[in-house]
């Protein structure tokens, strides 16, 4: 795609609303960017799989993964005053969730502004004033006085999700994106990205993209796509948390404008060493930028997919500031070069060279 194209995508995907099992917005828009890229069916849990226009059936099949969902709330209970009790769909910090503005999807499907309310420090003790808050405590306002207001006049009642209400910009001198989701909606724009890249390639290996649901929650949705794909080789798209702000440059090893993060390790997955190696050495080929990062928390979907029946995984992370709030930042560079990256890989792949990560013997 043009420059001008890939921001729009982005920021696209940004906007959608999609919070751990309500990613029907998000997979709507990636069915309409697919259109004509592939064929795309979507399941009950509202995974979509595009299996790339061109596949023979006959040829080593490549996933290519990325996740829909992004944390987000849900309502819980209606109060006797109106406010809304809700819980976290995935992993917030509660220190970020205090007077956030949302969106609730009520039940006709609409979408209503909310805040989390905050007590104003004018009623607060000292006391008060020292302590956490916890989720249990916090409430959304939407405007009302009554539980019957909130529930008959505004349609919301237990189980509609909650979403942050952040509006996605480009700011072009800084080639960065501000906005809300990008992980992984990032990853999301990257899959359509980079079957834009492959359009006229002629492969060796057939790919089908997965955009897997209720990450956040599990890895859920992986570990179905996986078995319905049944990869040979994997590739995920992921945005993985930027750590340039807070560590030392000698530990930074997901960067803002530092190119796409190749994951070594998490607490859920270590990359296929031979796969992760030809990725690097690739991107050197190539002239892309790159981080290897190995990670002591986290999870991705490359996990339930090489956990399934073994084969070759790597991740390529698009490095994102502040994850798991309501503002993030992420660079264009970094979505072009994570894209450039796993459209070179797949091109250059062959059923020898897929049979080479699995080898033992020198």
């Amino acid at each position: 795609m043009e420059e001008q194209a890939q921001i729009e995508l982005v920021k696209a995907f940004s906007n959608a609303h999609g919070a751990p099992g309500f990613e029907r917005e998000v997979v709507k828009l990636f069915k309409q960017q697919m259109a004509g890229r592939g064929d795309t069916t979507v399941d009950g849990m509202f995974n979509a799989l595009t299996a790339r226009a061109g596949n023979t059936g006959k040829r080593p099949v490549i996933q290519l993964d990325a996740h829909s969902d992004s944390v987000g709330l849900l309502v819980q209970a209606i109060r006797p005053n109106g406010l809304i009790k809700f819980v976290t769909l995935g992993g917030w910090v509660p220190t970020n969730i205090p007077a956030m503005k949302v969106q609730v999807r009520n039940q006709l499907g609409e979408y209503v502004t909310g805040v989390v309310a905050t007590k104003p420090p004018h009623f607060m003790t000292a006391e008060e004033r020292k302590q956490v808050p916890t989720v249990a405590d916090m409430s959304i306002d939407v405007g009302t006085s009554s539980r019957e207001e909130t529930i008959n006049q505004l349609h919301i009642n237990t189980g509609c999700p909650i979403f942050p209400a952040v509006e996605c910009e480009y700011l072009p001198n800084q080639g960065m994106f501000f906005g809300k989701d990008f992980d992984n909606r990032v990853g999301a724009a990257a899959l359509v990205e980079t079957f834009d890249q492959l359009s006229q390639a002629d492969l060796a290996v057939d790919v089908v993209a997965s955009l897997s649901a209720q990450e956040e929650v599990g890895l859920r949705g992986a570990y179905v796509t996986a078995r319905k794909v049944n990869p040979d080789l994997a590739i995920v798209f992921e945005g993985c948390p930027a750590d340039d702000t807070f560590e030392p440059d000698w530990l930074s090893q997901t960067r803002v404008k530092g190119g796409p993060m190749l994951r070594d390790m998490d607490t859920s997955f270590i990359a296929n060493p031979l796969f992760e190696q030809f990725a690097a050495d690739t991107a050197e080929r190539i002239g892309i930028p790159y981080t290897r990062a190995v990670r002591t928390g986290g999870g991705v979907d490359g996990a339930a997919i090489t956990y399934w029946q073994g084969a070759p995984t790597i991740v390529i992370g698009i490095p994102v500031r502040y994850e798991h709030t309501a503002f993030n930042w992420t660079a264009l560079s970094d979505f072009q070069a994570a894209t450039k990256l796993a459209a070179a890989l797949i091109a250059d792949m062959t059923p020898e060279r897929i049979a080479s990560f699995t080898q033992v013997d020198d």
